[in-house]
């Protein structure tokens, strides 16, 4: 199972200024934007190759509800092994999308193990 570095998830309160740090002074360029139903900016995702960085109004998986809530995601071809493989070994589940599983590390950070192809 490959495991390689896939993106790093920032929420913020604010994704337009963000984006206007981490593209216009830091030169990332913009990959996304996603859009809530009522069509206000949910998130910005920029390149950091070889990933990803997201700054997102609100995160996955389960971080608390204040602070940088700081997801490290890794990539992998076969998310259906992955979650084999994380049962057998008595890893719960602490929240999942159809591309990408989340867990904890055993300091409890959080982590993504993502099949989402960008």
């Amino acid at each position: 199972m490959t495991v390689g570095f896939h993106h790093l998830a920032l929420r913020v309160a604010d994704c337009e200024r963000s984006a206007a740090f981490y593209g216009g002074v830091l030169g990332l360029p913009e990959r996304r934007r996603l859009h809530d139903g009522d069509g206000a900016l949910r998130a910005v995702w920029l390149d950091l190759a070889p990933g990803i960085l997201m700054l997102e109004r609100a995160l996955r998986g389960q971080g608390p509800a204040e602070g940088s809530g700081h997801v490290l995601a890794v990539t992998t071809d076969d998310l259906a092994r992955w979650e084999r493989a994380l049962a057998a070994a008595g890893v719960p589940l602490d929240d999942r999308t159809p591309s990408t599983l989340f867990v904890r590390d055993p300091d409890g950070h959080r982590v993504g193990i993502s099949a989402f192809r960008f």
